[in-house]
């Protein structure tokens, strides 16, 4: 007789498989809640808010967060390989910033924050996936001058710290 594990299951194994993956997964998800619960108590009003010495709105900048998830989620995998992250710099970041910016000028709050919660759920679910041995793994990031980084870092400075940082940034914005 075979069985399957149901998705719950599978879940709390892999919380107990590798407690420094669960334990940034878990942070991940906090920051990510915390953004969204922020976002969902915003008036229409203060969804439209430009961001000061940023420009963006507030509501795009919700939706940033969200969209970049696989793309960091994607970068830390690269390293958990070990290879390097080539291509990647501050120039194409805020290129790629400006025209996600450009495209998503009227995004709703329920689409940014239904995006920020299922991209968060499955950034949260790869980086539960990754082994010790993946995590401490290292190899240059153009983003870092071709400094080798580890694919923690690049999860702890990108994906897990990125709606702490927008967060703080957009509760300073409408002084919240």
């Amino acid at each position: 007789m075979t069985t399957v594990a149901s998705n719950d299951s599978v879940a709390t194994q892999a919380r107990f498989t590798n407690p420094r993956a669960n334990a940034l997964a878990d942070r991940l998800e906090q920051g990510a809640a915390a953004l969204a619960a922020f976002a969902a108590s915003l008036t229409e009003s203060e969804w439209q808010s430009r961001v000061p010495k940023d420009g963006r709105k507030v509501g795009v900048t919700v939706h940033h967060v969200a969209s970049v998830y696989p793309i960091e989620i994607q970068l830390a995998q690269v390293l958990a390989g070990g290879n390097p992250v080539t291509g990647v710099t501050w120039d194409v970041v805020h290129e790629m910033n400006a025209g996600h910016a450009k495209e998503n000028d009227a995004v709703t709050k329920e689409a940014a924050v239904d995006l920020l919660q299922r991209n968060s759920a499955a950034a949260a679910a790869a980086i539960r996936a990754l082994s010790d041995e993946a995590l401490d793994r290292a190899a240059p990031a153009s983003l870092y001058s071709e400094a080798p980084i580890t694919c923690q870092f690049m999860l702890e400075d990108h994906a897990v710290r990125h709606s702490y940082h927008h967060l703080a940034r957009l509760r300073a914005a409408l002084n919240k």
